[in-house]
């Protein structure tokens, strides 16, 4: 499906989705998240696609944030709702059963820091700034951002965060957990794959309820998430993958796993 706000690509198991607005630094409007709900939906069904890697067109910025002058327009009744579609979208990326990877290669402020904490893994380009300034413009994040970076970097870091609007580089990402590995500029991209590529080569399945099973986890009481851990180990015990998986290792050769 043809985009205009989004350029999608496909590499064999890998697709990129690349935010295409590069004039207003990839900001989130209505129509980009429409249009990344419809490519969330057609990977989704895809099975050939098995990883996804977002990131930003241009070198300035991953996704700067909501299109302020979209936002400016909004009412309480139109703002929630703009919130919770956001929200719903976002959910959708980070439940869909497929990892992605945020190559993020600019800035990542507000709606855009809230799209790399929606995706399973994150990496950074030295030059990447990150934050939620939302407070300076007298909201708050509303892509899930006060609850999934209480959730990765602890309630201290996303109240400094949150409250103070400030905007924080690479390395400092890095040691607070926001953001897994920093890279070279022109690096970004290429570990990204490297990284993508490490994931595919495991068994589909098996990928898939690991992240289902920390997804759902850390909504539960520990006692819960091991019972939900154990009945996907069940689950996975069932599949062609996991003999071969178990045959191949003991034939001491590389598995050829089929998502079955």
């Amino acid at each position: 499906m043809p985009y205009e706000n989004l350029r999608v690509e496909r590499q064999d198991a890998i697709a990129r989705i690349t935010f295409d607005r590069p004039k207003v630094l990839n900001a989130l409007n209505r129509k980009t998240m429409e249009e990344l709900d419809a490519c969330l939906d057609e990977a989704a069904r895809d099975d050939s696609v098995r990883a996804l890697i977002l990131t930003g067109a241009g070198e300035k910025a991953f996704v700067a944030g909501a299109d302020i002058g979209e936002l400016a327009q909004r009412t309480p009744v139109d703002g929630k709702e703009f919130s919770l579609y956001g929200q719903s979208v976002l959910r959708k990326l980070e439940t869909i059963g497929k990892p992605s990877i945020a190559a993020i290669n600019g800035y990542a402020l507000g709606g855009g820091c809230e799209l790399a904490l929606a995706c399973t893994l994150r990496i950074a380009s030295r030059t990447a700034k990150l934050g939620q300034p939302e407070v300076k413009l007298g909201i708050l994040p509303g892509y899930g951002g006060t609850q999934r970076l209480a959730r990765l970097c602890g309630r201290g870091v996303a109240a400094r965060l949150v409250l103070t609007g400030e905007i924080i580089s690479a390395e400092e990402a890095l040691g607070i957990g926001l953001v897994n590995q920093v890279v070279e500029p022109a690096e970004l991209l290429p570990a990204a794959e490297a990284l993508a590529g490490k994931i595919l080569a495991n068994a589909p399945l098996a990928v898939r309820y690991s992240l289902e099973a920390i997804d759902r986890g850390l909504e539960m009481p520990q006692e819960q998430g091991l019972f939900l851990e154990a009945t996907l180990f069940g689950l996975l015990c069932a599949t062609e993958d996991m003999r071969e998986g178990t045959r191949a290792f003991l034939e001491k050769r590389a598995p050829q796993f089929k998502n079955r």
